[in-house]
């Protein structure tokens, strides 16, 4: 049969002339809000059996396949505590393309803390075209939620981001997990090959990026 144009000895599964794309996104919240689960969740598809507080920045990232393009996406997560971030936080920021804000559905001040971390946010010269989500955790203790879906939704809306409420722990909401960090890379494949070049010294027009939120505002995705 044809070679196909392949180098002998080339092996085609690993595609060698074609460079992966790499999305940062950025996963932002108070202390154990479980940020950490989030990532461990999407990127190896469990719950962690035990986990111990982030010092400084993790990192983890997983190669997905969109539209027959492989991308990778690193998913950094930062501890809550402020006397861990303080050093790490400029790094932490830098060359970000995308922002995943986390709050506590059991837990209103890590809800009404998000204006802070929106702030840090702003404050570091995130660009207005970085997609950003805000995500509850834990909606799997239903007889503990304090934060009402439609108070979240609320506050996403007021700051242009699409609403998701899912459980790293709980299996059953696995794909929800799955779907804000797709929903994400799909934005920003779809950012980079369509519009960058377009938009390139116009940042604030963005903003027209958000894709049409379904009627509860929670899981559409342009994929």
């Amino acid at each position: 049969a044809g070679g196909g144009g392949r180098p002998p000895g080339s092996d085609s599964s690993l595609e060698p002339y074609v460079q992966t794309r790499i999305f940062k996104i950025i996963v932002i919240g108070d202390s154990n809000v479980g940020k950490t689960c989030l990532t461990f969740r999407f990127c190896g598809g469990t719950f962690p059996d035990k986990t111990e507080a982030t010092i400084g920045v993790d990192f983890r990232e997983k190669t997905v396949e969109i539209e027959g393009e492989r991308i990778k996406v690193q998913v950094w997560d930062t501890a809550g505590q402020e006397r861990f971030r303080k050093s790490m936080v400029e790094h932490y920021y830098r060359n970000v393309h995308a922002v995943v804000f986390v709050y506590d559905v059991t837990k209103m001040t890590s809800f009404t803390n998000l204006k802070m971390w929106i702030e840090e946010c702003n404050g570091h010269a995130v660009p207005a075209m970085v997609p950003r989500v805000l995500v509850g955790n834990k909606c799997d203790l239903k007889d503990l939620i304090q934060v009402p879906s439609g108070m979240a939704l609320k506050f996403a809306d007021a700051h242009n981001m699409l609403l998701f409420e899912t459980s790293a722990k709980d299996p059953k909401e696995s794909q929800n997990v799955d779907a804000i960090f797709m929903c994400l890379a799909c934005r920003l494949k779809a950012q980079r090959s369509l519009l960058c070049r377009d938009l390139e010294g116009r940042p604030g027009q963005a903003r027209r990026l958000e894709p049409a939120q379904d009627a509860n505002g929670k899981t559409s995705c342009p994929c």
